[in-house]
């Protein structure tokens, strides 16, 4: 969830360097969706990362959140000010009747 006005920068620093990043720590990008209902489209970003197992995640977000180039670009996204005012992490497996399975 971004601060009003902040999502462009938030979509800016995903497709530029966030992303890349995530494929660099061992995340699988899967999917990034913008709500379409008024309350949630300026402001929020929703995303799925797939990961081989929850430790798996932990050491992937652990060394993302380290990298030095992360460092740099976040510092640099937030110059004007912080894009977030919050973030959710969920972990989700798939129903046996899911078809991603």
């Amino acid at each position: 969830t971004t601060l009003p006005g902040r999502l462009p920068a938030l979509h800016k620093r995903f497709a530029e360097h966030t992303m890349k990043l995530f494929e660099k720590h061992g995340m699988k990008d899967e999917s990034y969706w913008i709500p379409t209902d008024a309350e949630r489209k300026d402001n929020t970003l929703i995303y799925v990362l797939a990961h081989q197992s929850r430790e798996a995640a932990k050491k992937s977000w652990d060394a993302f959140r380290a990298d030095p180039e992360w460092i740099k670009v976040r510092d640099e996204s937030q110059k004007d000010g912080s894009l977030t005012t919050k973030v959710d992490s969920v972990f989700l497996n798939p129903t046996d009747y899911s078809p991603l399975k």
